[in-house]
């Protein structure tokens, strides 16, 4: 493809782009496939000449449009939102540009200083206070492993990546019971095991106990165990539960234990100064995640992972073959060492952008719309007879079930299961599920660029009707 095919062909898909933000509305919000539905559209084998640009982008509309939920959709309300913005799709148009390779400072200056500078921004932002070095990750899920992979080196003295951990005994590592699965997975990738990931009960509200915390710290040290680390919540992915962060803090600093937080969803609520409570007690915190591609207008992936020792995870993860070697090695910051992946994209090129175009009032004024709207949602359903708000709005997370009248205690997670299932295949709104206390439920996530009032109020009426034909 030539410059002057490829100015023609980018104009017209900026058109489409364009056209697409304003009608994903038309669109079901999950797709509407079954499996093998869209490979079977997929030639078996690739073609042996090139084919037109207009023939390609033909058959992505035709074939694989079907197939695609979509997250921008205002009626997504399922998992948590991933919420981009016109001028952070802009941005990533730039680095695609660019192709840049933002391994090293070397490989892109201004790409490792912006990324240094955004990451100030962005802890000022949120009220964390002085004392944090900062580094884009692709997922709050790398950015624990991370932590996990320095707690574990610490804890054994920088000799496990050196010498393995034949030999080093029971390590063990501790979140809630209602901690997300990342915490797991960085447990088997660290070495330390999923047997060994302790789940620590919560209370009503699905924070993390401080009391059954310490307990089982004291059970594992008795038995001869090793406790290297404690990864609290801000918002869990089930319910939106908030760890205390003083208390569990304070356990941490008497064993010396190393103290994670995860706050991939919840932490760009942070930015009001109302929300600040949940970070009461950081000062105690060895590192912080939180995921500006999610509910900071951010495309994804970007994940904002803050530390108080850079010296420590450099230690951990830094590895220099000759190759690799710069001119200013030991003056600037190579971020490749500050992550697992060697290749970095720049993905703080997005950041600036949305920042810049929406302000900090900008973003607030996001934040706290939806999280009014979400406790407007909670309340029909808490005043709806036969449903019931299982737990209130923490933030923009709520969750209830179906429990009409006359149906067994037995039957509800059943029949709350067949209304998730009618409503999502329905397509005009995308929930999701969690077990909470034992009991299924369906979660309701707000936070999409362009959901109001009015998709809400038609997303209650949806929900209502299906529940009363479902029971009838």
């Amino acid at each position: 493809m030539n410059i002057d095919d490829f100015r023609r062909h980018a104009h017209e898909m900026v058109d489409w782009m364009a056209d697409y933000l304003e009608t994903v509305e038309d669109y079901p919000v999950r797709a509407q496939v079954a499996p093998g539905e869209i490979a079977a559209k997929l030639p078996d084998v690739p073609p042996e000449q090139g084919e037109a640009m207009e023939t390609i982008f033909a058959d992505f509309k035709r074939d694989v449009l079907p197939g695609i939920t979509h997250w921008q959709h205002p009626n997504f309300l399922a998992y948590f939102p991933a919420n981009a913005s016109p001028p952070s799709v802009l941005a990533e148009m730039a680095t695609a540009t660019l192709g840049a390779q933002c391994m090293i400072w070397e490989t892109s200056p201004a790409a490792t200083e912006m990324e240094t500078r955004m990451l100030d921004w962005l802890g000022q932002m949120l009220g964390l206070g002085e004392g944090w070095a900062g580094v884009i990750q692709d997922s709050a899920s790398t950015a624990t492993l991370c932590a996990i992979l320095t707690a574990r080196e610490r804890a054994l003295d920088w000799q496990g990546n050196a010498a393995g951990l034949a030999g080093q005994g029971g390590l063990t590592l501790y979140g809630s019971a209602e901690t997300h699965s990342s915490i797991e997975k960085a447990a088997k990738i660290a070495g330390i095991g999923a047997a060994h990931c302790r789940k620590i009960p919560v209370d009503a509200t699905g924070a993390m106990r401080a009391d059954a915390l310490a307990a089982q710290i004291e059970a594992d040290v008795a038995d001869g165990l090793t406790p290297i680390c404690v990864v609290a919540t801000l918002g869990t992915t089930g319910t939106g539960g908030v760890d205390p962060l003083r208390p569990l803090g304070e356990i941490c600093r008497a064993r010396e234990l190393y103290l994670h937080v995860d706050a991939a969803w919840a932490g760009s609520a942070l930015i009001l100064p109302e929300t600040r409570w949940m970070i009461e007690g950081i000062e105690a915190v060895d590192s912080f995640v939180f995921n500006p591609h999610k509910w900071l207008l951010t495309n994804f992936d970007c994940s904002a992972h803050f530390v108080r020792e850079p010296d420590s995870l450099v230690r951990t993860l830094t590895i220099l073959p000759e190759y690799l070697r710069s001119q200013r090695q030991g003056e600037v910051i190579d971020y490749r060492d500050w992550s697992v992946p060697l290749g970095r994209r720049f993905r703080a090129l997005k950041l600036w952008f949305v920042i810049r175009s929406y302000g900090v009032e900008g973003l607030q004024e996001m934040v706290r719309r939806h999280i009014a709207l979400a406790e407007d949602f909670a309340g029909w359903i808490e005043d709806a007879a036969d449903f019931e708000l299982v737990q209130p709005a923490k933030l923009a997370l709520f969750c209830f079930r179906y429990r009409p009248a006359g149906v067994p205690a037995a039957d509800l997670d059943a029949l709350n299961r067949r209304l998730l299932t009618t409503l999502n295949d329905d397509g005009r709104i995308y929930l999701t599920q969690t077990v909470f206390a034992g009991d299924y439920v369906i979660r309701v996530s707000v936070g999409q660029t362009t959901t109001t009032a009015a998709h809400l109020v038609a997303a209650w009426d949806v929900i209502r009707d299906t529940a009363h034909r479902l029971a009838a």
